[in-house]
């Protein structure tokens, strides 16, 4: 859905400006198809955020399915996947094939021949802390068989410092609040998106968007009073543990 005008903010000077494009345009313009793209949680914090943005990546440019690829030790950190907090995103469980790797020399192997199948919609590469493996070499070799199958490929960082890599783009994301909804009801995934940078183009803008699930597109955010605001993503668990998890239908497919 398009939207008349995005607010968005240039990086480093703390001023907002105004700009006639969607936000979901925006976000798809920095998002070329195979490609390799980076997505980084501002805050260890906000890893759930970044999951959630590239997950309705996939959903906005209709990647379909996911193979998603995480390892052993991230899946005890950060628990399973949620299938009912993804499907409240759009995405539906049987649209993901989860593998677990035995660790990051696995985790890399994996996405490295994944990359290659030409039948996937997209890559999600999930990675907490240093993992030095994902470095230049490697994740150029992600951007090649990217580019050569057609796959788009998302590393999503989390706990970790930005270094040297192959990816077309860069972006910093972190969870920020939501409107609620009518009584009271939590609001609508929000994201503060940075783009950090971007081959080719210029870099810096940064924009406060929601996701809209029924259309499959980013809405500029609404600023609310901090009194009125909910937690983004507090209804929208992705990953299991609590209530809502409890409640969860059938687990997305796993492999490995």
């Amino acid at each position: 859905m398009l939207i008349a005008r995005l607010r968005w903010e240039v990086a480093g000077t703390g001023t907002t400006q105004t700009d006639d494009r969607a936000a979901d345009a925006w976000l798809t313009t920095g998002l070329a198809p195979a490609q390799l793209h980076e997505i980084y949680a501002a805050e260890a914090a906000d890893g759930t955020a970044a999951i959630g943005f590239a997950v309705a990546l996939a959903l906005a440019a209709g990647a379909l399915p996911v193979l998603w690829v995480r390892t052993e030790k991230d899946e005890r950190q950060a628990g399973r996947l949620h299938a009912g907090g993804l499907a409240e995103l759009g995405l539906p469980p049987d649209s993901i094939v989860l593998v677990v790797a035995a660790d990051e020399a696995a985790l890399l192997r994996v996405a490295a021949d994944a990359a290659r199948c030409s039948g996937l919609g997209m890559l999600l590469v999930e990675s907490r802390g240093r993992a030095p493996g994902l470095d230049l070499t490697a994740t150029r070799r992600l951007m090649l068989a990217a580019e050569a199958s057609g796959v788009t490929v998302l590393s999503v960082r989390i706990d970790a410092a930005p270094v040297p890599s192959a990816a077309a783009t860069r972006w910093g994301v972190a969870a920020m609040p939501s409107v609620p909804l009518e009584a009271e009801a939590p609001g609508l995934p929000a994201f503060d998106v940075e783009s950090l940078r971007r081959r080719g183009g210029p870099a810096g803008a940064r924009c406060r968007v929601e996701w809209n699930r029924e259309n499959r597109s980013f809405d500029p955010c609404p600023i609310q009073p901090a009194a009125q605001t909910a937690l983004a993503g507090s209804g929208l668990p992705l990953v299991a543990g609590g209530a809502a998890a409890r409640d969860a239908p059938a687990s997305v497919r796993r492999s490995g």
